[in-house]
């Protein structure tokens, strides 16, 4: 297994892991809109991709967003997807996802890396607690719009 940074080139195995996570969360399959929203995110530098792949057989990926730190006046990433195909869990493609993500965060200076899953999510919950992270008792989150 290798995990790298997804480019262009490798936009074909990360748009069908990425319509595969999407269903994962109750999303219709869509693999052409999936297909155009990562080639808009790599191509506007606006998020960063890592695949891991198995020669061809894509495995997992996990996509990063750019965000800062107004008290620090850091940069931060926030991991908003991780996925790995079912027949690949359990091997530690999703440990080692996670990996090349603070990894790369840390490459970048970062102040941190944020994450969040579902309440029901327990096995991106442990996955996350065996990393080091620890559930965030000092803040609620609200979305709106």
């Amino acid at each position: 297994m290798i995990i790298q940074k997804a480019t262009l080139t490798e936009l074909e195995p990360l748009t069908e892991l990425f319509d595969l996570y999407r269903m994962f969360y109750k999303q219709e399959s869509d693999l052409e809109g999936a297909k155009q929203f990562l080639s808009e995110r790599i191509s506007k530098d606006e998020s960063v991709s890592f695949i891991a792949l198995d020669g061809e057989n894509p495995l997992g990926f996990v996509q990063l967003y750019p965000s800062f730190s107004s008290v620090s006046m850091k940069r931060l990433w926030i991991l908003n997807d991780l996925y790995v195909k079912k027949e690949a869990r359990g091997k530690g493609v999703g440990e080692n996802l996670l990996k090349k993500a603070i990894e790369f965060a840390k490459e970048t200076g970062a102040k941190g890396l944020f994450l969040e899953t579902t309440n029901d999510n327990y096995n991106a919950q442990r996955l996350y607690e065996k990393i080091g992270y620890k559930k965030e008792a000092n803040y609620f989150y609200y979305y709106s719009i």
